[in-house]
């Protein structure tokens, strides 16, 4: 990954000599100068935000779903591909995101991810049909995942200590818990209003974090050639796989379309891995992903996500369906929501003191007896009782993904923290679209969606 004549011993995210290293910078700051261009706590904040609006333009949807079909028209799966139009280009891209941000360096690719993202954002709230907007919620993903891997590597540039490092990405984590607990409610606000103000809302908080980015200090880059063989097989094999359960849940698994998806979804991950394990420059090189860190990792980011993002898209349309307004299902997701919010400053310094297992084994439990319990809720059951119930899922939120993304950046070397930040949220964010795809595939043919 780094060129041969990189003979520099700091981190690779950080600044060659020719830039001002975050270092000279705080070391600057501490002896009385009064600049600190690099200083931690404004790159924190930046990237804070940038993953706060990206996490939220993922669960502000859901709630809005009725309204948006309603007003642009479109079945289930209409609505499947509003949610994972965004979540299947923010898998496929990933994976060459975090290469992107390693070789462009963090602080561009974040600015470039993120200047996408609000441009996108304001052509989705224009949106005039369903297809435009389907379109430019693909174009939203791709640039929410450069925001996603290059933030995580704004924080590995800042934060070199581990332990400074650990605690920087709980606070960076409360950005996604609080866009998680705002945005179902936000979501039901905004849209009493109209839908499209959830995607303009993007537009504030994109600009806040494009200016303080212009404060950070600049990243080392790592030029080498790109892997197109590789992102283009990637790509479609996330693509071909997303599609084919989305079209199964319309026309069933023995519908020859799907049946093609589903075999080139194969074909097309074969030939991933045979790229990956000849080309010089692999956007994920295998030696990586063979890391024991690396793959309990992608393991736990995927499995965590079926559950945490496939559960809210099926329940926003179960209640809506039983008739509660949008704002009424976003209140149900409130308790959920809080419960991570409240948890995730407090979850580091308990990893600190147990270690990182037990924490996250126990917030995967917590999980799967939350997902297990909805499932066996009686549909005549009060609504208070299911936003009990979803409680359980809410506290895996901040004792599973915080711990496991301090444990893999500090497992790989930091030239490659961006690719493998790229790789754990490619796993994750298949996960969900997997969870959305599956979900809506299994959705009884006799309560099919329509708005209330």
């Amino acid at each position: 990954m780094t060129p041969s004549r990189t003979t520099s011993t700091t981190s690779p995210a950080s600044p060659p000599a020719a830039d001002t290293p975050a270092a000279d910078a705080r070391a600057a700051g501490a002896a009385g100068t009064g600049r600190a261009p690099g200083a931690p706590g404004t790159t924190l904040l930046a990237a804070l935000l940038g993953f706060f609006v990206v996490t939220l333009d993922a669960v502000i949807v859901n709630v809005a779903l009725p309204s948006m079909r309603a007003d642009l028209g479109g079945g289930l799966a209409g609505l499947q591909w509003v949610v994972d139009g965004y979540t299947l280009l923010f898998a496929a891209v990933l994976l060459s995101a975090g290469s992107l941000t390693d070789r462009v360096g963090a602080k561009r690719a974040f600015g470039w991810g993120m200047a996408v993202f609000v441009a996108a954002s304001v052509a989705c709230g224009l949106a005039p049909s369903l297809g435009v907007l389907v379109a430019f919620r693909c174009v939203q993903g791709a640039a929410a995942a450069v925001v996603m891997p290059s933030s995580m590597a704004l924080i590995g540039q800042a934060y070199p200590d581990p332990v400074s490092r650990a605690r920087a990405v709980a606070v960076w984590a409360m950005g996604g818990a609080v866009a998680s607990s705002a945005g179902p409610v936000t979501g039901g606000l905004l849209t009493l209003a109209s839908w499209r103000w959830i995607f303009l809302v993007n537009v504030p908080v994109g600009a806040a974090a494009l200016v303080l980015l212009a404060r950070t200090a600049r990243s080392r880059r790592h030029p080498v050639p790109f892997d197109w063989a590789g992102q283009v097989t990637g790509a479609v094999a996330m693509a071909a796989l997303v599609f084919g359960a989305i079209e199964a849940g319309r026309a069933g698994f023995g519908d020859p379309a799907v049946l093609v998806a589903f075999g080139l979804a194969v074909v097309a991950l074969v030939a991933f891995v045979a790229v990956q394990a000849r080309v010089a420059h692999p956007m994920v090189p295998l030696p990586l992903v063979r890391s024991r860190a690396v793959a309990v990792a992608v393991v736990i980011g995927f499995a965590f996500m079926v559950g945490y993002y496939g559960m809210p898209f099926v329940m926003s349309v179960l209640l809506q369906q039983r008739g509660l307004s949008p704002l009424g299902t976003g209140v149900v997701f409130l308790p959920m929501m809080l419960v991570g919010l409240v948890l995730t400053p407090p979850v580091p310094r308990l990893v600190e003191r147990t270690g990182p297992r037990p924490v996250v084994t126990g917030g995967l439990a917590l999980m799967a007896l939350g997902l297990a319990a909805l499932a066996l809720i009686p549909p005549g059951a009060p609504v208070w009782v299911t936003a009990v119930v979803m409680v359980l899922v809410g506290l895996g939120g901040p004792t599973v993904i915080p711990p496991v993304i301090a444990v893999l950046l500090a497992a790989v070397p930091r030239r490659q923290a961006g690719t493998a930040s790229g790789v754990l949220n490619t796993s994750r964010q298949l996960g969900g679209a997997l969870a959305v795809a599956v979900f809506g595939a299994c959705w009884p043919r006799r309560r099919a969606w329509a708005p209330g």
